[in-house]
């Protein structure tokens, strides 16, 4: 243990929590919360003038998640380390908290775990709280998510109900002869059909295409 206390700023709008969680932390014998802040404008300022190793930050500040905000500009005009505090857990949160610069999220009711969450976020050793860990992953498997099923849409989109019936045929392995002679399709149409699908999807051959279309899930 250091015998220089560990330097702690807290920013929190509500203040029976914040005089609570400033006993408790200052109780610590490696700990010292050197100043306190309810307003964005003011923590900032304070940080900048005391450069506290460690920011306890609120996200919610005044009704609102002012605290991510705050974050992304505490992060890159001080060398603190921040730990976002909260009452509820929510993934998006926690995604975004990281993404403004964080190295924690910690939710309020485990109060006991901040002591030791300080002490690693100081000495660069951050690691992130498991629930935190388990709402990144179900965010960002969410995104994932979200993302495959716009770029069905999309693909979708760009290909009429014959084109898709085209490139199911080749991907069953007929050849475009096979096609034009089971669609009642001439050679030539068939060619133009496919010739407008390469120039959509922007593929090098009839198989890949239709390769494609198999996994954006079109047939």
């Amino acid at each position: 243990m250091s015998s220089i206390p560990i330097r702690v700023m807290i920013v929190e709008d509500d203040p029976d929590w914040r005089r609570g969680l400033t006993a408790f932390l200052n109780n610590e014998m490696d700990l010292d919360v050197i100043a306190e802040a309810e307003e964005p404008e003011k923590a900032l300022q304070l940080a900048r003038e005391l450069e506290p190793d460690v920011i306890l930050l609120d996200i919610m500040l005044a009704d609102s998640p002012e605290g991510l905000r705050l974050a992304g500009e505490l992060s890159g005009s001080t060398g603190a380390r921040i730990i976002m505090l909260t009452s509820m857990e929510d993934r998006t949160f926690v995604v975004e908290a990281f993404r403004a610069g964080a190295v924690n999220y910690l939710v309020k009711s485990d109060f006991s775990s901040i002591p030791d969450a300080v002490r690693k976020a100081a000495a660069d050793h951050s690691a992130i709280d498991a629930t935190s860990a388990r709402q990144m992953l179900e965010e960002f498997r969410r995104l994932k998510k979200l993302e495959r099923e716009y770029e069905v849409e999309k693909f979708k989109r760009m290909l009429t109900p014959s084109e898709v019936q085209l490139l199911s045929m080749i991907h069953d392995g007929y050849s475009q002869t096979q096609i034009a002679e089971k669609s009642f399709l001439s050679i030539r149409t068939v060619k133009n059909h496919v010739t407008n699908i390469l120039r959509k999807l922007g593929g090098k051959s009839s198989k890949e295409a239709a390769q494609q279309a198999k996994d954006n899930e079109l047939f």
